[in-house]
């Protein structure tokens, strides 16, 4: 009774606290900021000790495993397919969830005071306590429909944040590209679950990774399937989790705050791809190819973030590439098979680079202040350094990473623009069989005759 009690209010206190602040704002009644505070500070703390209590539960009573099922909604028991609400919770989420339930935490009791008196002030909770839940729900998801529920939850919630200043430009530019990586990666996703529940007949990760504990499960799917699902699965973290090539949205995402710049792209959200590497670790175990494609994405990624990240003029792009850095070493991990050496490395990467970016703006005024005590620029004898490669390489180094390895323009010339114009070319074909199948000259004939018949 107590794993159920606990179990069923991690996920709600989140749900409660979007619906109170939500139906707050659609009656156009917001809360007060004070309000706001301590709603959030109190739900996220009955999630933290609900939390807690169930990880103390099954350590008194050596269990590995609880799983929680609330129904199922949809049953076809012709084709053998179903859809089931599931939380389960392991070795592996519960670790995620308590990381996810601290930082929130931190992060909610650091924007209180951050924002205060910004306009948008409800509205940024908002979105933050969406992503809250979102990444509860991703976390502790035991069918693969709930973590895509959460997985969209959290994405949504990254990138209208990301154009938090709506009324800039460039934020809402940068928001419309996190948000256009992000509709890649949800439709590998969703193909993956299509394919899965094709293979498996239903979502549950139990028929994917059977029911042993993580991380010693087994998958029962063949070789080739795993393959073509761990790819797609591979595709959605990427692009998830900024690897190549998808990297070129993460110092885009931080034109948001620098609450949310902490809590998404430093702490959270960036490691939600590799923790979906982690969840379907068994199912990559079948693919000794897939194997090699994620530690060869991983370290392309890592050369990549190591030599952009040195050429950053702004603080929170290098901690941005940075963070890209070590979220790429731990993909590394995982594909090496290195589930509970990724884990920790998560938790401790997360930890520290939500507080370097929570220091970077007080950070930069010290610095400045004791420039200007000094009466010079503070100056580090390492920059000045010369490496013994040749100058020309030197110099293509620079380049390269100054334009970020021309990232954005290669996916916008070689991939958007090609789509485009498929689809432009559709649509024209599709406007012509309609003007010949309705046998009108034009897609406005009709239109203008009603106009002119109308008195």
């Amino acid at each position: 009774m107590i794993m159920l009690l606990c179990g069923i209010t991690i996920v709600a206190a989140p749900a409660i606290l979007v619906a109170v602040v939500g139906l707050s704002l659609l009656l156009g009644r917001p809360l007060g900021e004070q309000r706001i505070s301590r709603l959030t500070q109190l739900m996220v703390s009955a999630a933290m000790l609900a939390a807690l209590g169930l990880s103390a539960t099954m350590l008194l009573t050596d269990q590995v495993r609880f799983t929680l099922e609330l129904g199922h909604w949809v049953y076809l028991p012709s084709e053998e397919f179903h859809f089931t609400f599931k939380l389960l919770f392991d070795r592996l989420s519960l670790p995620f969830v308590i990381l996810s339930l601290a930082l929130c935490g931190i992060i909610g009791a650091f924007a209180s005071r951050y924002l205060h008196r910004e306009a948008g002030y409800p509205r940024f909770f908002l979105l933050y306590q969406i992503f809250l839940l979102g990444i509860v729900l991703s976390s502790v998801a035991g069918t693969i429909e709930t973590l895509f529920l959460g997985w969209e939850l959290v994405g949504l919630s990254s990138a209208l944040l990301v154009a938090f200043f709506q009324n800039r430009r460039n934020p809402a530019a940068n928001g419309l590209r996190v948000w256009t990586i992000y509709r890649v990666a949800d439709g590998a996703f969703l193909l993956a679950a299509l394919v899965l529940h094709h293979l498996t007949g239903g979502g549950d990760l139990d028929l994917m990774m059977g029911a042993t504990p993580w991380p010693d499960s087994v998958c029962p799917i063949q070789p080739y399937h795993a393959l073509f699902v761990g790819s797609l699965l591979l595709v959605a973290a990427a692009g998830k989790s900024a690897l190549v090539p998808f990297s070129g949205w993460l110092p885009r995402a931080m034109e948001g705050p620098t609450p949310s710049s902490a809590i998404f792209y430093g702490a959270l959200s960036v490691h939600l791809g590799a923790f979906l590497l982690l969840r379907v670790g068994p199912l990559l175990e079948q693919s000794v190819l897939l194997q090699i494609l994620i530690v060869a994405i991983g370290s392309i990624t890592a050369v990549y973030a190591a030599i952009t990240c040195k050429v950053q003029s702004d603080v929170k792009s290098g901690l941005a590439f940075a963070s890209l850095l070590q979220v790429s070493i731990i993909v590394v991990e995982i594909g090496l098979g290195f589930r509970y050496i990724a884990l920790m490395h998560i938790i401790g990467h997360a930890s520290m680079r939500t507080l370097q970016l929570l220091r970077a703006p007080s950070l930069l005024r010290d610095f400045r202040g004791m420039e200007n005590d000094l009466g010079h620029t503070i100056t580090h004898l390492a920059d000045a350094k010369q490496t013994p490669s040749p100058a020309t390489f030197r110099l293509w180094c620079y380049r390269f990473a100054l334009e970020r390895g021309s990232l954005d323009t290669l996916l916008d010339e070689r991939v958007a623009q090609p789509v485009i114009r498929v689809f432009r070319w559709l649509d024209a074909w599709e406007r012509r069989w309609v003007l010949l199948l309705t046998g009108r000259k034009s897609p406005l004939e009709t239109d203008v005759v009603e106009e002119t018949e109308t008195p």
